[in-house]
Formats: C-alpha cells, structure tokens, sequence
C-alpha cells in the first residue's frame, strides 16, 4: 500500500517547512530550499519494496541540498536512481554536472554531499535501496554519480521503462513478486552501467568494475549447476582463476562464499513465496544447485536463524 503524503492541507506560509519534514521523513536528511513562497507545493506516494522503496515526487521549483553535516548526523547508506517523468532536473555530485530529462534517470549517493536543482515543476519515480543491493551485482559505481543515462540508449532505455512499469504495478502485486521485479530491475540497471564502464575501460578501475560484473553475472545465472567452480567462471569471460580470485577479493568475498550466499538467498526467496509452498525443501535446494540437503539445513539455519521447514513455517498463511 503506498504512503501518500502531500502540502496541500498545510496553511500557504507553511507548506516548505511541512515539505522540508516530508522530504527528510522520505529519503535521508536533506535541507530544500524555494523561492516559491506561499505558492509552493509538493506531494510525494511511496511503496516499499523489500528494502527498497519507490516514491513517485511532484512538486515545483526548488533547490535540494545533501551536506556535509547532515552525511555526518546520518547512519543511512542508500543510492537513489531518479527517473524523470517531467521537467528538468540538475544533479551535482563529484564534481559533475548531470541534466535529467523526461525518459532520462540519474544515481546519486547519500554517502557524499550532492545538489538537486529544479527551476520548474517537476514529476520524478525515485528508487532507493542500500548500496549493497547495486554494489553486489557491479562492483564501485562511483564514478557514474551525476552522469546522465538517456532511453537512446537501448540498455538504459530498457531500464528505465521496466523501473517506471515496476513503479505503477509494485502495490498490485505480492510481495514475492514485488522481490523478484526488483531483483529483475537491479539487474537491468546493473547491465546498463557494465556498459558504460566497457566504454571507459582505459580506465583500470572502470575495466576491473565491468570484469567483476561479468563474472558475477555468470555465477548468478548458473547457479543452478552443482559444477560451478572459479576454473569455470573465469574461462567463460576471458580471465585466469588468480585474476578472478582478486577480483571477488576486492569486494572482500570468495568465489566459495559468494556463490553459497547467492544460492542461499534464492533458497529463502523461493520457500518464503506461497507459489512454491507445494515444492518440496529438497526440490528448492537441489534446484539451485546444492547437493547435500543435511549441509543445506545446516547453513541455512546458521544464516537465516531457522531450518528451512521452520523458516517456511513461520510464514504468515
């Protein structure tokens, strides 16, 4: 069910200061400033999604400021990717400057100080996650904060329209379902920056950031196969084991633990989703390439605090 929440039963002379608190209540600590006045307005609808949200943002023209004191006060570490509906949207973050159009979505990290700019009203959808949900399919994106990524642009445009679609069906949808179009939508936004880091690849770290997506992205769908081994992965893109060993080094994980914590979580996700319920916790296991159910209990339990058949039993019916 989404969270709606709007200036319009505000008195006129209060409406920036309710949307100041709406916009802090929603996102992370930020400070807005209009010039506006008595004529500004705002309405922001927000669905959860995991631990993920998507909030739909209209309002009219202002300035958003993320700075150094608020990142200090704060605990939260979470990147939103803001999809413009319409209007124009500058974003400053790392010394660059992005212009965000009607079709066009930008990243930017509550980590680190950034500017949002609007001179007009203005519609956004905005997906906030944790860092972890993006970092762990690709790698460091730092250097793609502020950067424009334009629906010209086949993957990008695939993203965009899929993350805008996602947005307007999440609340009709269970929440099994609402996990796996977010899964499907990181992926795709995933997929669009391996491709811009490939047309950096002079730069080391962009090249190293783009061969950590490939090889995740191998692992991720193969692993159904009981086989998978590091030997294997690092073939099918091109690398030696040593090179690919330093590459999940870098993201202080093994080929080993990586692949078990992957399988695990899809193992989970398919016990805790009614559509599965008649499959048995064997069928699950196997199917996502364990072969050894006693080992499989055991893991599972000392990850998620539950054997698999209490996991699924403690689910609501």
């Amino acid at each position: 069910m989404a969270v709606v929440l709007n200036t319009s039963s505000s008195v006129p002379d209060r409406r920036l200061a309710v949307w100041q608190d709406i916009v802090c209540d929603t996102f992370v600590g930020l400070d807005c400033r209009s010039d506006m006045h008595e004529a500004f307005w705002g309405a922001v609808s927000q669905s959860a999604v995991g631990p993920a949200a998507l909030t739909r943002v209209d309002s009219c023209a202002q300035r958003v400021f993320r700075t150094p004191s608020r990142i200090a006060r704060a605990s939260e570490d979470y990147v939103l990717v803001a999809l413009g509906n319409s209007g124009v949207n500058g974003v400053y973050q790392d010394g660059r400057e992005a212009v965000v159009s009607a079709g066009q979505f930008v990243i930017y990290d509550t980590t680190r100080p950034y500017e949002l700019r609007f001179d007009d009203s203005f519609s956004q959808t905005i997906l906030q996650m944790p860092r972890k949900l993006l970092q762990q399919r690709i790698g460091a994106f730092d250097a793609l904060t502020a950067t424009t990524f334009c629906g010209d642009r086949p993957l990008e445009g695939l993203a965009y329209e899929f993350l805008v679609s996602m947005s307007k069906v999440i609340d009709h949808v269970d929440p099994a379902t609402a996990t796996r179009l977010l899964d499907q939508g990181l992926d795709l936004i995933a997929m669009a920056f391996a491709e811009r880091m490939h047309q950096r690849s002079p730069d080391q770290s962009f090249h190293r950031s783009a061969l950590l997506y490939r090889l995740k992205n191998y692992i991720l769908t193969h692993l159904s196969d009981p086989e998978l081994s590091m030997s294997q992965v690092a073939a099918a893109i091109g690398i030696s084991p040593r090179y690919a060993s330093d590459l999940m080094a870098d993201e202080q994980t093994s080929f080993r633990s990586y692949v078990q914590t992957q399988r695990l979580e899809r193992c989970k996700r398919d016990l805790s989703d009614p559509a599965h319920a008649a499959r048995h916790v064997g069928d699950i296991a196997f199917a996502w390439g364990f072969n050894d159910l006693a080992h499989f209990s055991r893991i599972f339990k000392q990850r998620f605090g539950a054997s698999p058949r209490e996991w699924r039993e403690q689910l609501p019916h």
